[in-house]
């Protein structure tokens, strides 16, 4: 069963959404537990389907999908674990700006055979973490994503990785992420307070059942702390 978290941030005067913070040592404890226990779940879900290849989306633009695919493949890569996280939002990508990345060379590159994979792979940007960003914005993203030098990329990732993330499309606004039902155990959905509708969340959830795929869990960001309201933590889960 899928778990739904919530990421809090304290309440002040600063006007910021969040998006684009990648954990580190400075983070805040709470923001990193809250990782943390996400990916304990995530864990499980994979272990239960016997896949190590899960994809991060959210229902529209703009939810922080790329920041918390980000955070838990630096989560997972501090178990000393090897992870690579792949940038599958071809329309719209943002790995690259988060880690600072040069994009000129990514998936699309190699998908079309103008790069070798190993050229275009950014290894080790953290430790046990590599990161093979979007690149070259191409005019047939599902094209691609559908293509079988894709599926042979993705079977290449599987033998030398122990985990694969993929930040793909929002589901509400494009189909491309559902192309890798086959390829994934699930989706980690990103969901972010006072913008996700309740509506939002059952037209995917209603998309995703169809493409006969699964969601692992939800995780909320964008939650706010309020120390006189919430004395426990910032964060808690609960099954949905």
């Amino acid at each position: 069963m899928a778990a739904n978290f919530k990421l809090f941030k304290k309440k002040d005067n600063k006007k910021t959404d969040g998006q684009n913070f990648s954990l580190s040592d400075k983070s805040k404890f709470a923001i990193v537990e809250a990782y943390k226990a996400a990916r304990t779940n995530i864990m499980f879900s994979l272990s239960a389907k016997e896949k190590k290849c899960f994809a991060v989306t959210s229902y529209s633009k703009g939810e922080g999908k790329s920041t918390v695919s980000a955070n838990l493949a630096i989560s997972f890569s501090k178990m000393e674990k090897k992870v690579l996280l792949i940038d599958c939002d071809l329309r719209r990508p943002n790995i690259h700006n988060i880690f600072k990345l040069d994009n000129k060379n990514g998936l699309t590159n190699v998908i079309g055979k103008m790069v070798d994979i190993d050229e275009a792979i950014k290894h080790d940007v953290l430790p046990n973490l590599d990161i093979l960003s979007a690149g070259t914005i191409a005019p047939n993203p599902s094209e691609l994503m559908c293509s079988t030098r894709f599926y042979e990329l993705y079977e290449q990732f599987i033998r030398d990785y122990d985990y694969v993330i993929f930040d793909t499309a929002p589901i509400g606004v494009v189909a491309d992420a559902l192309l890798l039902k086959d390829m994934i155990a699930g989706f980690v959905v990103v969901v972010r307070e006072r913008s996700t509708t309740h509506g939002d969340l059952q037209h995917l959830l209603d998309s995703v059942k169809l493409a006969d795929s699964t969601v692992l869990g939800m995780l909320e960001v964008g939650c706010t702390y309020d120390s006189k309201r919430r004395k426990k933590g910032y964060y808690y889960y609960q099954y949905y």
